[in-house]
């Protein structure tokens, strides 16, 4: 891992030093400081370079907030990589009538998907699919039957089904690694249920110690 440099000892910019300088002003106005204290602050403010410099300007008085640098976004891991956008769609909707239908392994999701479950199960994997577009959409319909879409942690996922005497599950729903495709699931669940997990891929499952 790379070692994380020291946000104190980054470079501060010049709004950062004008809001210090807002806080002086401020506490003169108030009485906490004297306009010559002001003026010799104001005159070693405009000279600081790094945040850290910045800190003792201000930490005499009260309920002040020292600017502070954006957090440096977190590197993802290895295992944490965007889902692949690209690739030829084969097929375009899944149905179950009665009976099971079962998608998984390395496919590509359309941008537009539809998977239809009556009295029977759909049962989607996309743990190893790619997308084929950055932003996908699937309509899942479950009527007195079931949906299951299984999906990587690494994928944004925004849910929006309706359930009627059944269950559109929105556990799964958020933000995914930056970089990643959007899925978005809707459709309806009459007298059944439309499930969305989240679940590890089973190469990383492998790579846990035990």
């Amino acid at each position: 891992m790379s070692e994380q440099p020291d946000p104190m000892s980054m470079r501060a910019s010049d709004a950062d030093r004008e809001r210090v300088a807002q806080v002086l002003h401020k506490a003169m106005s108030e009485g906490r400081l004297t306009v010559s204290e002001l003026d010799e602050r104001l005159a070693g403010l405009y000279q600081a370079k790094t945040f850290g410099e910045l800190v003792p300007f201000t930490r005499d008085l009260p309920d002040v907030q020292t600017p502070m640098p954006a957090p440096v976004p977190a590197v993802a891991q290895p295992s944490q990589f965007a889902p692949a956008v690209g690739g030829m769609v084969t097929s375009s909707n899944s149905v179950a009538i009665m009976s099971q239908s079962v998608r998984s392994g390395q496919w590509v999701v359309p941008a537009s998907y539809a998977a239809s479950a009556f009295w029977g199960e759909v049962r989607l994997d996309l743990r190893e699919a790619s997308f084929e577009s950055a932003e996908c959409t699937i309509t899942a319909t479950a009527i007195m039957a079931g949906v299951k879409i299984i999906v990587p942690p690494e994928l944004t996922v925004r849910i929006d089904g309706v359930g009627i005497m059944g269950e559109f599950q929105r556990g799964a729903d958020g933000p995914g690694v930056p970089g990643s495709p959007v899925l978005r699931i809707t459709g309806l669940a009459l007298m059944g249920a439309v499930e969305v997990r989240r679940k590890p891929r089973k190469s990383d499952r492998r790579q846990i110690p035990g």
